[in-house]
């Protein structure tokens, strides 16, 4: 029995030395700073860096710069080349000052080696008008609202006719194929860590493209695409169907997909990669999926059927999505943002363009819906 309480004694107390080391790298000190700092030109502002508990030294914390928009980082803004952290204190602020329109990315390096080693980055961006940016978030609220809400003027048109003729079957399988990879696009980006960890390798001076209302707008979208597909199961249809030229596209489409998949698994091309091939699916899509409709009406000579509300509200989401990137691209100085994010430029320009369409067809050219009466028979 002694013997094996000296054995018991043995074993706990190598298991406490193989333990403490990792108890020690967890306990170390943790720097926060904010992730962005956003200033108008000529305007300042003090940042503050935060400890998660004291340290038992004077520390000095290093901003070097790793990414300018301008030859020389001074000429968007004034910053300090280091800051000094006092022994026993938990924070400390520096002043950072303004000049022009642009972008800093700056890593904060420490001489202590008690401080966590992980890298710590703050953006400085340099507008022009806090103002702007205030009402361009407005603005992308409001059109994610009416893309969102248009996809129920549809679904309640359907059912208030239990009908879906007037509502094409190509439009309705080439809207589901665009949202499933739009959604797979947005999920991987917000959702998964190693390929957010990517982006941020192959972009360290980017931001995110994605964001939660970019997942609940596709996520929705899928939603409302899988009600209409069920409204075309069960209500009268005329004998419609999904024609061999969309099915033709939708096999080209998710082959492509399959086939990416494999590269990604065999390491040919990055996962990162692989679903931004999801965002170019989406942008095909979209170039594609109203023209069966605008035919439909062309050759029904009618819009009955397809709901004016839903079209409504897509151009409006559209104008403001468009509007949005013009305000953003201005109030930084960085006019390719336009055309940085192909899928969401293409999403507002092409829908734009077929409700314009749209409502030319409703409005104007099929303003009455047609409608045959038997002649009577005349009698001499």
């Amino acid at each position: 029995m002694a013997r094996l309480r000296v054995d018991i004694k043995w074993l706990f107390a190598h298991l406490l030395i193989l333990l403490t080391p990792s108890v020690m790298s967890d306990s170390r000190v943790q720097l926060s700073a904010p992730g962005v700092v956003t200033l108008e030109t000529l305007g300042h502002t003090n940042v503050t860096v935060s400890s998660s508990s004291p340290i038992n030294q004077t520390t000095v914390l290093y901003l070097n710069v790793s990414f300018t928009s301008e030859t020389n980082s001074s000429l968007i803004i004034t910053l300090p080349v280091q800051v000094l952290l006092p022994a026993e204190t938990t924070s400390v602020s520096f002043s950072v000052r303004a000049h022009d329109v642009g972008q800093v990315t700056t890593f904060l390096l420490r001489n202590n080696s008690d401080l966590e080693s992980l890298p710590l980055r703050i953006r400085f961006l340099v507008i022009h008008s806090r103002v702007l940016s205030i009402i361009s978030q407005v603005i992308g609220w409001i059109y994610f609202l009416a893309w969102s809400v248009s996809f129920y003027p549809q679904a309640w048109e359907n059912w208030r006719r239990k009908s879906v003729i007037g509502l094409n079957f190509d439009f309705l399988a080439l809207n589901i194929t665009g949202f499933v990879a739009y959604s797979v696009f947005n999920i991987g980006l917000f959702w998964v860590p190693s390929i957010k960890e990517e982006f941020l390798s192959k972009n360290p001076d980017g931001i995110n493209p994605v964001s939660a209302n970019d997942v609940f707008f596709s996520l929705h979208a899928v939603l409302l695409c899988l009600i209409y597909i069920g409204q075309a199961a069960v209500y009268e249809r005329g004998g419609q169907r999904v024609s061999w030229t969309a099915l033709f596209l939708l096999l080209i489409g998710w082959t492509f997909a399959f086939i990416s998949l494999f590269l990604a698994i065999a390491r040919v091309i990055s996962w990162l990669d692989y679903l931004y091939y999801f965002s170019y699916i989406k942008l095909g899509v979209t170039l594609i999926k109203y023209v069966p409709q605008a035919y439909m009406n062309y050759r029904r000579q009618s819009t009955e059927g397809w709901s004016i509300g839903n079209v409504l509200l897509d151009f409006t989401g559209g104008v403001l999505s468009i509007l949005q990137m013009i305000l953003q691209a201005y109030n930084n100085d960085e006019w390719k943002l336009l055309f940085g994010d192909p899928t969401k430029f293409g999403l507002g320009l092409f829908s734009v363009v077929f409700d314009v369409l749209f409502m030319t067809q409703h409005y104007c050219l099929y303003r009455q819906t047609r409608h045959y009466q038997p002649v009577e028979q005349c009698t001499d």
